[in-house]
């Protein structure tokens, strides 16, 4: 714990020293967070199912995806070696998810002020749709490598755990992308084809498939019960909840970053020797834990599948204050050859 705190501090030091420099900007509200304790913040029941091909030789509480039905596997070149396909769950990644500009849930509450005002205003107000009133926010968030496993030598040997360092990976008031809805499209020029009342109702049934087991992976643009994926920023036009918009945005960040090759795909066939490209999320490979300001260790929704339902599992999760600024811990789906 006392090397991941130092790490973490190192890196906004140096991204809080480039900044000194810059004239002062308007005062921020204040950061509220925690760091994530690996013992009693984080759920470790949330590793299962394990398997062997396809096999769950530890099946747990939760849904899986399919995993490669044969047990054997070969990687290598020019000569292949043998192996074992494994699947398992991972927690790889923190996401923070916040509407005060400069503000890291997850690394303690820091909060900095860099001198000028990108990614400040949030914005929480209403409009008439079809004739009802209803809620818009603006959220930023922040995207961390947190490689839990392998820092903690659970197995020192295990090659299919991720092996590398802590870092604060994306930052998005940076991203002009993050701050304009209609220059985000860049990246998602599909959207056009979605942003219609047919598509819209068709993520009823991601809702549903969401909370009995699995998202419905051919539906890419439907966030479940949260929402549309689309814009790929921190905009929500319907919000209904902070818990709702904000593990909605952590969601988006998780499609946002594939869509940049930034994240790659880990589960399935194609997973097992290496990682590989995966510009449309296949939402099935992740599961997201909330860490911040109340972490959820317990029950089947401790580390819930995207679009499920934040109604039940996250009720009193989000209160005045301190309770406004959220993080998550993100469970990765890894099917790897153990060579």
């Amino acid at each position: 714990m006392k090397r991941l705190r130092r790490l973490a501090l190192a890196t906004l030091a140096v991204l809080a020293l480039a900044m000194l420099g810059a004239a002062p900007a308007r005062a921020n509200a204040t950061c509220h967070g925690k760091f994530v304790n690996p013992i009693t913040d984080v759920c470790w029941s949330c590793l299962f199912p394990l398997s062997i091909g396809g096999l769950s030789i530890w099946k747990g509480s939760r849904p899986d995806p399919k995993n490669p039905t044969f047990p054997l596997c070969a990687c290598g070149s020019p000569i292949p070696r043998i192996g074992i396909s494994v699947g398992f769950w991972e927690p790889v990644r923190l996401v923070d998810v916040t509407n005060k500009a400069w503000c890291f849930p997850n690394l303690g509450g820091i909060g900095l002020n860099p001198g000028f005002d990108i990614g400040n205003g949030h914005v929480q107000g209403r409009s008439q749709v079809g004739g009802k009133t209803q809620n818009s926010s603006q959220w930023q968030a922040h995207y961390y490598i947190y490689p839990l496993l392998y820092w903690m030598e659970i197995l020192t040997d295990f090659l299919c755990f991720e092996q590398t360092t802590f870092d604060v990976a994306y930052v998005t008031e940076l991203d002009p992308l993050w701050q304009d809805s209609a220059l985000t499209s860049i990246l998602n020029p599909e959207v056009a084809l979605f942003a219609n009342p047919i598509a819209t109702a068709a993520c009823a049934a991601d809702c549903v498939a969401s909370n009995a087991k699995l998202p419905i992976d051919q539906m890419f643009w439907c966030a479940g019960c949260n929402g549309s994926m689309y814009p790929l920023n921190g905009h929500v036009s319907a919000h209904v909840s902070p818990v709702q918009a904000s593990r909605l945005v952590a969601e988006r960040m998780l499609y946002k970053v594939h869509r940049q090759a930034l994240a790659w795909g880990t589960m399935g066939s194609k997973a097992l020797c290496h990682k590989y490209l995966m510009p449309v999320m296949r939402k099935q490979q992740y599961r997201l834990q909330m860490t911040n300001p109340v972490s959820t260790v317990k029950g089947r929704y401790a580390c819930a599948p995207i679009g499920a339902t934040t109604i039940i599992p996250h009720t009193g999760k989000s209160f005045p204050v301190k309770g406004e600024d959220f993080g998550y811990l993100v469970w990765r789906k890894r099917n790897c050859c153990m060579l």
